[in-house]
């Protein structure tokens, strides 16, 4: 299949018994999801997914508190917003989109859900890509003052509400001006349409909320499952694929451990990856090789 566009992309929404998730599939093949990071939607795979829809069922969603999807109630312990909640969304996606099991690429966010899935449903994951991040137990373990300064959302977005949530979507402007410009390549990577729409994504309360509480989630529940996953010995069994930038924290904060690659294999037994030019947004700023990437390691299952 050639010749394929974003506007080729179907929407649709899927009830999964928890909430509501939207997203947009092209392709034959192989299933294929791919997951965002904050402060973005299933959007920014817009340049990236038509290349891979040419071999691939290419699903892209907005997890849940993102975006077009659903905003469930949370709890006391942010379990609804915890990485395996997020992953059990999308098992039932797939599921019900006729693809039982499937490969993920996430990005930033999503590819904390996509280790997690890998985690939790091996039966479901052939592959995994992950992009511009490491564990969320390890980030934790080695939190420093770059951290806070550097990728704020970490601590500001995960302090008690209603903080958080009000700076959100008083200022959703701010909010993805700092982020695309601090984290990202210049600002003309992103046409004044999709800040737009990631501007906009952030305005509605209950979606502020929600990803305020994605945040705590990953400051407590996150870190708790992943400590136990390794306190068990359980390791993601199936092939990871990890791309970072070039320029950005994970191939400079990380050289005492061994890099990003070092991290991920206590992680995972099959690891791969190197880093890519560009900002941590690398669908968005480098598509053609990220896309490349992406195909050369996906291709190899199918």
């Amino acid at each position: 299949m050639t010749g394929l566009r974003w506007e080729d992309f179907e929407p649709a929404e899927i009830e999964t018994g928890e909430t509501r998730v939207f997203l947009r599939r092209t392709g034959t093949g192989h299933g294929l999801l791919l997951l965002h990071g904050f402060p973005e939607t299933h959007l920014m795979w817009r340049r990236v997914a038509p290349i891979l829809a040419r071999r691939f069922t290419v699903v892209c969603a907005d997890l849940r508190g993102y975006g077009g999807s659903g905003c469930p109630p949370s709890a006391p312990d942010h379990a609804p917003y915890a990485k395996r909640a997020m992953a059990r969304d999308m098992v039932t996606v797939m599921e019900r989109l006729g693809c039982p099991r499937f490969s993920v690429a996430g990005h930033d966010r999503g590819g904390r859900v996509a280790y997690r899935l890998a985690l939790d449903h091996p039966g479901r994951v052939e592959r995994i890509a992950v992009l511009d991040v490491v564990p969320t137990a390890e980030v934790w373990e080695r939190a420093d003052a770059r951290l806070a300064l550097g990728f704020w959302p970490w601590s500001l977005l995960a302090q008690p509400e209603p903080l958080p949530e009000r700076l959100l979507a008083a200022a959703p402007e701010a909010i993805v001006d700092d982020a695309l410009g601090a984290w990202g390549s210049p600002p003309a990577t992103f046409p004044p349409d999709v800040r737009t729409a990631y501007v906009e994504a952030l305005r509605d309360r209950a979606h502020a909320h929600a990803i305020c509480e994605e945040y705590r989630a990953a400051a407590t529940i996150d870190r708790e499952h992943d400590t136990a996953d390794r306190r068990a010995g359980r390791r993601i069994a199936c092939p990871l694929l990890s791309l970072w930038s070039s320029t950005g924290a994970l191939g400079a904060w990380y050289t005492e451990a061994g890099g990003p690659l070092a991290l991920w294999r206590a992680w995972a037994a099959d690891v791969q990856g190197r880093a890519l030019d560009g900002g941590h947004f690398l669908p968005e700023e480098q598509p053609d090789e990220t896309a490349d990437a992406l195909m050369r390691f996906f291709a190899a299952a199918s």
